[in-house]
């Protein structure tokens, strides 16, 4: 059995949404139009990916882009219908949904169990109120704290999606944000810093000067931070920053904002470069020339895109040169200068590292 997970979307952009987020086009986040929600448009879906996806591989069908839980009861059981049917014969494996907090109740979470529905996302965005009045997200703190029980309740694995970034939002309301999230025990999460995307309310707050976006490195390090606190908590970041798409990018539907193709991978470059600065610290290393011993598969979240942790490395301690070598060890990243070790950490030490880091440097 192929143990990698294949996800087949189906968007259903703003079917079961009561209120436009100031920040929210989901037609243009999705790259999905104007398009009839039905049975058969799931079908249609599934159908066409079984044709790209081995006989031997886990699939997981995802309901993303609208409230799954506040479409029509009806046209829900529709939709669910179809997701049953697949799992029952074994193409699907899992069904996960995204939904709002104040779209859930027994009786909804009722009618999801009926129809083997497993994952239940919520995008919670932020646990304070003044940001979420300020977003226009129609739900409070306490709709997330109450959605979160009764999913796990129900017994169903929880997913919270957050966004640091928003209107009214602060780096400590973002943390605040994190950590109650994390007592309320989810599974997993995705992290989405915010962006201004073509056609929302947003882009008038930013043309006027009344909301202004974190930039790329705010973002990174903000990102950084909370995968680093979640993922200590044995809480899986599954995403951080929206994906690239034939629109969202800098050249079509992203108007401002700390958007880049590859964020994730530089949330995890800066939470690598966080270990070796704490690990080098106070080692007079001015003009020596060092080679870190690492699995290659780690190499390029140690060097950085365009050199960039190499670069900074170099600048802030004066070193001559780095080069690499690779480990027989893929968990531990060590550090020499010519036959004498200066340190090691372990890869699964980096999150504790970086937070060691970032509190030394009083930054967050």
């Amino acid at each position: 059995m192929n143990n990698k997970m294949k996800i087949i979307p189906v968007f259903v952009p703003h079917v079961g949404c009561p209120n436009d987020c100031v920040f929210c086009n989901q037609k243009k986040i999705t790259g999905v139009g104007d398009v009839l929600v039905n049975s058969g448009y799931v079908t249609d879906i599934i159908e066409e990916c079984r044709k790209t996806i081995k006989a031997d591989t886990l699939v997981q069908l995802a309901f993303f882009g609208g409230s799954f839980t506040a479409i029509d009861s009806g046209l829900q059981e529709e939709l669910l219908r179809v997701g049953k049917y697949y799992k029952d014969l074994g193409v699907v494996q899992s069904i996960r949904c995204s939904t709002r907090p104040d779209a859930i109740n027994n009786d909804i979470l009722k009618l999801q169990k009926k129809y083997g529905m497993d994952i239940i996302e919520l995008g919670i965005q932020s646990l304070d109120d003044e940001v979420l009045k300020l977003s226009n997200r129609g739900h409070t703190k306490t709709d997330s704290e109450n959605a979160s029980r009764l999913i796990k309740e129900h017994g169903f694995a929880l997913g919270h999606q957050v966004m640091p970034g928003l209107p009214g939002s602060t780096i400590q309301k973002d943390i605040d944000t994190c950590r109650l999230s994390i007592s309320m025990k989810p599974d997993m999460v995705r992290i989405y810093p915010t962006l201004i995307i073509k056609d929302t309310d947003l882009i008038q707050m930013y043309n006027e000067g009344r909301y202004h976006p974190l930039t790329l490195t705010e973002a990174v390090e903000i990102c950084a931070y909370m995968c680093s606190m979640y993922s200590l908590n044995g809480i899986k970041v599954i995403r951080m920053g929206l994906q690239n798409t034939a629109t969202v990018n800098d050249d079509e539907d992203v108007v401002a904002g700390p958007f880049h193709p590859a964020f994730g991978q530089l949330v995890e470059e800066r939470i690598y470069l966080a270990s070796v600065i704490s690990m080098l610290k106070g080692i007079d290393l001015r003009e020596k020339n060092i080679t870190v011993v690492s699995d290659k598969r780690l190499v390029s979240s140690i060097v950085g895109q365009k050199k960039s942790n190499i670069n900074e490395l170099k600048e802030r301690f004066s070193i001559k040169n780095i080069s690499f070598q690779d480990s027989c060890d893929e968990n531990i990243i060590e550090i020499f200068h010519e036959q004498h070790k200066l340190g090691s950490f372990n890869k699964y030490e980096i999150y504790n590292n970086y937070l060691q880091f970032k509190r030394g440097e009083q930054c967050i």
